[in-house]
């Protein structure tokens, strides 16, 4: 019978030297040390200069460093930079949104949630609980018809008209309240008006005396990939309060979608086909 081998020794096994020696290489450069030459690198790798100069001319070509203005010295490159945006993307919203949702539930004072969308559906992936009473019937998983509630309609915003005809081939939507879009035609008129305007403000479009405000949240693809919003009694509204309620939903939003690298200018243009 074979004995079994130490777990350490099964891991030794597995380890690749060269991407492990890479690896740290790039792990030498810090902010305080954006340069460092081949001479310095072989020394905190004790490693042959050869292997460093191997090292460093293969992480050149694939981008991860790039040699400075005088040829002699080493910084990070590019694609270090893009896998960090790629790292922070790939997060879940709920760590990222998480902590954003608390404090615009502490600025507003009523419930904060962030949805995405499945299909036909929202889903609530992260929600904030406001200390006031308010009796909510949602809860993280509840998953709610897009076309009918304020925060679908902003993840419904990037979708062409063929895009939304593919969704909902149907002729007449299903209604669950008078505000409720009844065609694809009816229901595009009103995600583009929402998109140009950066924000939804509505009251009793899902649900009677619930007023809603929500704002996309993008990701470095410029698409949208979560909606957030804050849910508020409409019998509470006070008119004074609403401009700055809808700038703090809209600024949380954007500090969201800045952390998934999102920049504007790579927006996409939809066409009305």
């Amino acid at each position: 019978m074979t004995q079994a081998l130490p777990p350490d020794t099964v891991q030794d096994k597995y380890i690749v030297p060269g991407l492990e020696r890479g690896l740290r290489l790039l792990g030498e450069f810090s902010r305080a040390e954006r340069t460092l030459s081949a001479a310095e690198l072989a020394r905190r790798l004790q490693a042959p200069r050869s292997t460093v100069f191997r090292l460093l001319a293969t992480l050149e070509m694939l981008g991860f460093v790039e040699r400075t203005d005088n040829g002699r010295e080493y910084r990070l490159g590019m694609a270090v930079l893009r896998l960090g945006f790629e790292y922070l993307a790939s997060l879940e919203l709920t760590e990222l949104g998480a902590p954003l949702l608390d404090r615009l539930r502490d600025e507003t004072g009523y419930p904060c949630n962030l949805v995405v969308r499945d299909g036909r559906s929202i889903v609530y992936v992260a929600k904030s609980v406001a200390p006031r009473p308010f009796a909510s019937s949602v809860n993280v998983g509840t998953r709610l018809p897009a076309h009918a509630t304020v925060l679908g309609r902003v993840l419904l915003e990037d979708l062409t008209l063929a895009e939304l005809r593919e969704l909902y081939p149907e002729p007449q939507l299903e209604a669950f309240s008078e505000g409720t879009p009844r065609t694809v035609d009816a229901l595009f008129e009103m995600v583009q008006t929402d998109r140009e305007r950066g924000y939804v403000l509505q009251e009793g479009f899902y649900e009677a005396s619930i007023s809603t405000i929500a704002a996309p949240v993008r990701d470095r693809s410029a698409r949208v990939v979560a909606a957030m919003g804050v849910t508020i009694p409409a019998s509470h509204i006070d008119p004074e309060e609403l401009g700055g309620m809808v700038e703090k939903v809209r600024n949380t939003a954007g500090e969201l979608s800045r952390l998934l690298d999102y920049r504007p200018q790579l927006g996409r243009k939809v066409v009305n086909l």
